[in-house]
């Protein structure tokens, strides 16, 4: 058995983890990262990057598709082999090097293996070969050791060997059918994915399709989608899976369907990666969501108090990415990682920490300003509150819609371009609380969306935040003309 001790130790080097080890050691003080698969994380080999690139020579051909001199150069099909070849470049051939010595280079000591927590301020890794090394943390453990893929409880699904976003994201070859159980991003991503590359491809959406977002958005993509030849099998749900022994699957749905595939690709929802971090050893719940405080502490051990009123905890525990629930976004992962990274580096040096919103230690975007693209065809881009989410929460607010296509720069940009767009104004403070668009090419719309609602900029000065002339940007003009500005 080996002991080190360090100021800080990560369990987790995904994304969110690399970003709090960076920190900890830009603000001078030691850390360790443990990591028991790739280096790199979800993100790197099985999600963000892999699949973006699935999808992504699927809309290059749709947007020469779109302008008539162009489509007269296009003679051929996509060519699946080299679309999962360049897919394979861009998960690094699942091979972590490269990440590994951008550790190495920024002074991050990296431990292989199972880190568990085995006391405060004390992770035990066993590696591989079964050898444990004892981690002691001088001032904070830091969980980041993301979500996984949850299967639903259907009969026969187990067995049947399903893809989940993992398998999905490496596939070696495009299967001839494929179903897909789930209708939230993952679930049409990869529909969106897998049909431009030559399957025939069903999805089961209990819910509906991406039920979150404003339905105009949904309603355009799901028109794209049957368009294109995806069978949706929306308001129903599977009742049992089966494989049988040529390898066909077999989908029975609720409504008294039956479908046939030969992959099925579950896409129903994540589970935080903490069931097997000794979560016990510090009264904590293995498997089970880390709750946290604005610092990102995790807050249930900051809840138990000695006879004296004060915390038998003193802060020692944190958690940032998908496993406390706040925001299951790559970038908003990173995001809250700067924030713990120096949250841990100001309380270890006795610096102020300003937990203020907006100030430099609080993730307060993850309340009010969240930004995501979902790579559907055609896009979606969305910052903050739907007109549901923001009346839900109380807001008197003013949702103003927009074709578009009836903006100059989205008819340069394609023909018959098909869009629309959305923003929700706060009428008490007259700012953006909301903002969502869809249509092709629409994601570098974004954030500026996300400026705007995060700073707070009035309605009456953004109409001095003029869009250059032709571009679809000019949408926010059209936004604004539509609300009418105030007297």
């Amino acid at each position: 058995m080996t002991e080190n001790t360090f100021d800080v130790v990560v369990i987790g080097a995904g994304p969110v983890g690399e970003n709090v080890a960076d920190r900890i050691v830009q603000g001078g003080l030691t850390v360790a990262i443990v990591e028991s698969e790739l280096v790199g994380g979800e993100c790197s080999y099985w999600a963000c990057m892999p699949t973006k690139a699935l999808l992504r020579d699927a809309a290059a051909l749709r947007a020469v598709r779109s302008l008539p001199g162009a489509r007269a150069a296009v003679t051929g099909e996509l060519d699946a082999a080299a679309v999962l070849h360049r897919r394979d470049a861009f998960a690094s051939n699942w091979d972590d090097g490269g990440q590994v010595a951008w550790l190495q280079g920024a002074g991050i000591s990296l431990v292989r293996g199972v880190g568990r927590i085995s006391a405060a301020r004390t992770v035990e890794v066993t590696g591989a070969d079964g050898d444990v090394t004892v981690l002691e943390a001088r001032h904070a453990v830091v969980i980041a050791t993301g979500s996984s893929a949850v299967l639903p409880p259907i009969p026969g699904l187990a067995d049947a060997a399903p893809w989940t976003s993992r398998e999905a994201a490496a596939a070696k070859a495009v299967p001839g059918r494929l179903a897909i159980i789930g209708g939230g991003v993952v679930g049409t991503e990869m529909a969106t994915a897998f049909s431009a590359l030559g399957a025939q491809v069903t999805m089961i959406a209990r819910d509906g399709l991406l039920p979150t977002v404003e339905s105009f958005a949904s309603d355009l993509v799901a028109e794209t989608l049957k368009a294109q030849g995806v069978a949706l099998h929306l308001l129903t749900e599977p009742e049992s899976v089966r494989r049988d022994e040529t390898g066909t699957v077999h989908v029975a749905l609720a409504d008294g369907t039956t479908l046939d595939a030969d992959e099925v690709l579950v896409a129903t929802g994540r589970k935080p990666n903490t069931g097997d971090l000794g979560l016990e050893h510090v009264g904590l719940t293995p498997g089970a969501w880390l709750h946290v405080d604005d610092s990102l502490r995790v807050d249930q051990l900051l809840q138990v108090v000695n006879s004296d009123g004060t915390p038998v905890d003193d802060g020692w525990l944190y958690a940032a990415g998908d496993v406390n629930h706040r925001a299951l976004l790559t970038h908003q992962g990173k995001y809250q990682a700067r924030a713990v990274g120096d949250t841990i580096v100001a309380r270890a040096t006795g610096a102020p920490v300003d937990l203020a919103p907006w100030g430099r230690h609080s993730a307060t975007a993850d309340e009010r300003a969240v930004p995501q693209v979902i790579f559907t065809d055609p896009e979606i881009a969305a910052v903050g509150h739907t007109a549901a989410s923001a009346e839900a929460a109380g807001l008197r607010i003013r949702a103003v819609e927009y074709d578009v296509g009836s903006v100059a720069g989205a008819s340069l940009h394609a023909d018959g371009y098909a869009g629309r767009a959305c923003m929700i104004v706060d009428e008490d403070r007259k700012v953006l609380v909301g903002f969502t668009v869809v249509g092709p090419d629409v994601a570098e719309l974004l954030h500026a969306a996300t400026i705007a609602i995060t700073a707070e900029v009035p309605i009456d000065r953004l109409w001095h935040a003029v869009p250059a002339y032709p571009t679809v940007s000019e949408i926010w003009l059209r936004l604004l003309e539509t609300y009418g500005r105030a007297a």
